[in-house]
């Protein structure tokens, strides 16, 4: 199942949604309900998170809009007018991670496009883990484009968004005008190869160490300019394990650990808004394990990306403690992508894994220079 194409039957449902919109229903005493699992027509039971649990966020006005992709809703924010910029998250965030980045970017002229994966944010959510797969979250963004008849697309990118948004990119590069990535790839591992062991018994619950605990909420250094310093590193299985099957793991506690300045309690909690219960965490839990689907699947995705001659940039953190926050990785992405050479690439201080949190207004202020179109 986590192969099947989703580019099936797609209506579009771009409308703004009301307290009486959501078949869930809303109030405030809908949040901590037991959840009330649906079923698509083809059979694929799923929850929905109650609007209760997304209301009073700070910093985020933005009401949602949704797209329904075979039976499943995928949710994203659109403000403004102008040139289409399309932002993607990772994991274990959502689309709320773009919140500092949104109005710098309307206020320039964009018309902004947030999406939430599905299983994530404001999106429905599978139930069973195996409803899950990188091609799944791959041509369901697919089917997003085209159902929103999206092009000359300008595109940010980072974590597993990148992941997902580059592949898309690079097989179908005459949709995107510029693309900008923040701490991402695009790896290419050859078929046959296994990254990572399997989780063992991912659905057991098990109470596990907390990773991310011994971080304080004030980040320490991890770099000296590009030379590592040591002590943040987490082992990636540890991650993987943890993620599918802490009893206590929580998104806004990673958000937390790998942003530079402290996160507020209210902001942790809008975080993790979209996960009241575990019923509505196996899109978050299974992430991480998606890159055992990755062998064999990028190739082309890679050459295409390779070939793109239209602007590329990179804003990456200086702070980033994991494989993706390396200076090599940047530079990996500089020097294959022929649209790199000569674009103001940069590493920000005062940023970690989460630089959209960290640094958003300064990354949407070189966004939206980089994304101006070349005088004629």
């Amino acid at each position: 199942m986590r192969h099947t194409s989703w580019k099936a039957a797609v209506l579009v449902a771009a409308t703004l949604t009301g307290c009486g919109d959501d078949p869930v229903g809303t109030g405030a005493d809908r949040c901590d309900a037991e959840p009330e699992v649906l079923t698509t027509a083809s059979g694929v039971a799923f929850v929905r998170t109650p609007d209760a649990c997304f209301a009073d966020l700070p910093d985020w006005p933005y009401a949602p809009r949704y797209v329904e992709i075979d039976g499943l809703r995928q949710a994203y924010v659109d403000e403004g007018d102008g040139p289409v910029v399309l932002l993607l998250h990772g994991q274990p965030s959502w689309s709320y991670l773009y919140r500092h980045m949104i109005p710098g970017l309307v206020d320039e002229g964009y018309r902004v496009i947030a999406m939430d994966h599905l299983g994530m944010g404001r999106s429905d959510k599978p139930v069973d883990i195996e409803a899950y797969g990188y091609l799944g979250h791959h041509d369901r963004l697919a089917a997003f484009v085209d159902a929103l008849a999206l092009s000359d697309i300008h595109l940010f990118v980072q974590d597993w968004g990148s992941l997902i948004g580059l592949r898309y990119a690079g097989l179908n590069p005459d949709r995107f005008r510029r693309i900008a990535v923040g701490d991402g790839a695009l790896p290419v591992i050859p078929a046959g190869v296994m990254p990572q062991p399997a989780v063992d018994d991912p659905d057991v619950i098990r109470d596990l160490a907390n990773p991310f605990g011994l971080i304080p909420d004030q980040q320490p250094l991890y770099y000296d300019g590009c030379e590592p310093l040591g002590g943040g590193d987490t082992d990636f299985f540890a991650w993987m394990t943890y993620a599918m099957t802490a009893r206590d793991f929580r998104p806004g506690e990673v958000l937390e650990a790998l942003t530079w300045f402290p996160l507020s309690a209210e902001v942790e909690a809008a975080y993790d808004a979209p996960f009241p219960s575990r019923t509505y965490m196996a899109g978050v839990r299974t992430f991480p394990s998606l890159i055992n689907e990755l062998p064999g699947m990028n190739g082309d995705a890679w050459a295409g990306l390779t070939s793109f001659t239209r602007p590329f940039l990179t804003i990456w953190a200086a702070n980033d403690p994991g494989n993706l926050g390396q200076c090599a990785t940047q530079q990996a992405l500089i020097d294959a992508v022929p649209g790199a050479e000569g674009m103001p690439h940069v590493r920000l201080e005062e940023a970690s894994h989460f630089l959209q949190d960290d640094q958003g207004e300064v990354i949407a202020e070189r966004l939206a220079v980089f994304f101006r179109p070349e005088p004629m």
